[in-house]
């Protein structure tokens, strides 16, 4: 007995396309046509499928309905982390605009090396994806493989934009404007801030560290650079803000200034070094320790104290990312200059500083 012919009164379960061509009576092509598009197909075949796919149990291969398609209807995303919420976030964006777009989206993890970046490359071709969204690993990305797929697919570039890729398209933050707004705002609020860097790995960080220097150099303040060296071997992050401040406070350093962080990741470090050493930051209304990151990292409202920080619009990204990817898979655009569309950060001030 086939698995077809089950006698448990459940729905007989069909397995292949011609088992459900023999089952409910219609041909195999006709059904071929009505999962890549029912509107190929009559009205009244579409009902006659309908009825018979309600009395069997049966789930179309998702890549044998496309395979004869000159679209897969697939968008590939490639983010260098799946444990930050920012690229959460970021992906939920490009998957809602995605569907509304009439796409699927399958998503690779480059998790944070460029050769597993350039592996994911290739499945994407592999499987000839419609088009190709990727946060790059900065100047550490393999420029050959972000080449490759360009000249393949449609394909968009969201989050950081390489030196070593100034031709393609992007979609992300004007990193040194937000960087600025904040600077302003603890320089009008307190003494002007520090940076606490993060060591050469993340390229938005290294562009905020020089949008600060930038910045208090044009105010007339001396910049202060701190944490450019990893601490331990720990992870980047949290665990570097930690470290770094740690040493500072535990030899009375930095104590009673504002410290601007590379990242909101870097700024919860920051403050559970604070909180160790007894430190209040934000405590004073001017002066005294003041924290501050950049991105508006989910958890910010909710740290102790809630982080003041500049929040990118990430769903904005994620949507603009989309419909630009989507513009260039249907030839609509016809550009002659790579697409740069940046969006402006918003500051959230919080009791941290």
């Amino acid at each position: 007995m086939s698995r077809s012919d089950r006698q448990d009164g459940s729905r007989p379960l069909i397995q292949t396309m011609e088992e459900l061509s023999a089952a409910i009576g219609v041909s195999r092509p006709t059904l071929s046509r009505y999962f890549q598009d029912p509107s190929r197909v009559s009205a009244a075949s579409v009902r006659r499928i309908e009825e018979g796919l309600s009395t069997v149990e049966y789930v179309p291969n998702f890549f044998a309905t496309r395979m004869n398609r000159k679209s897969t209807g697939i968008i590939g995303v490639i983010i260098p982390y799946l444990n930050d919420l920012f690229f959460t976030n970021l992906l939920k964006a490009v998957e809602m605009a995605a569907m509304e777009a009439g796409f699927t989206v399958i998503t690779q993890c480059s998790h944070d090396d460029p050769a597993i970046e350039a592996r994911a490359v290739e499945t994407f071709l592999s499987m000839s994806v419609d088009g190709a969204l990727v946060a790059p690993l900065g100047d550490r990305s393999d420029a050959r493989a972000h080449t490759r797929l360009d000249a393949r697919l449609p394909y968009i570039l969201m989050d950081s934009r390489p030196h070593t890729l100034p031709q393609m398209d992007y979609v992300g933050t004007d990193h040194p404007r937000s960087t600025r707004l904040i600077v302003d705002y603890l320089c009008d609020a307190g003494d002007p801030p520090a940076f606490l860097a993060m060591p050469g790995t993340n390229f938005n960080a290294l562009e905020r560290e020089r949008a600060y220097v930038d910045r208090m150099e044009s105010l007339g303040h001396e910049p202060i650079v701190i944490g450019t060296k990893p601490e331990n071997d720990a992870d980047h992050y949290e665990s570097h803000g930690f470290a770094v401040l740690d040493d500072l406070f535990s030899r009375g350093l930095h104590t009673q200034r504002s410290i601007l962080c590379a990242n909101d990741r870097v700024a919860i470090g920051a403050l559970a070094a604070a909180a160790r050493h007894g430190l209040d930051p934000g405590g004073a209304s001017r002066g005294g320790l003041r924290i501050a990151g950049h991105d508006d990292y989910p958890l910010c409202p909710f740290t102790t104290p809630s982080l003041t920080t500049v929040a990118q619009d990430v769903a904005a990204i994620g949507r603009n990312a989309v419909r630009l990817l989507t513009e260039k898979i249907h030839a609509k655009s016809q550009r002659t200059e790579p697409a740069l569309l940046l969006f402006e950060g918003v500051l959230k001030v919080r009791q941290s500083a």
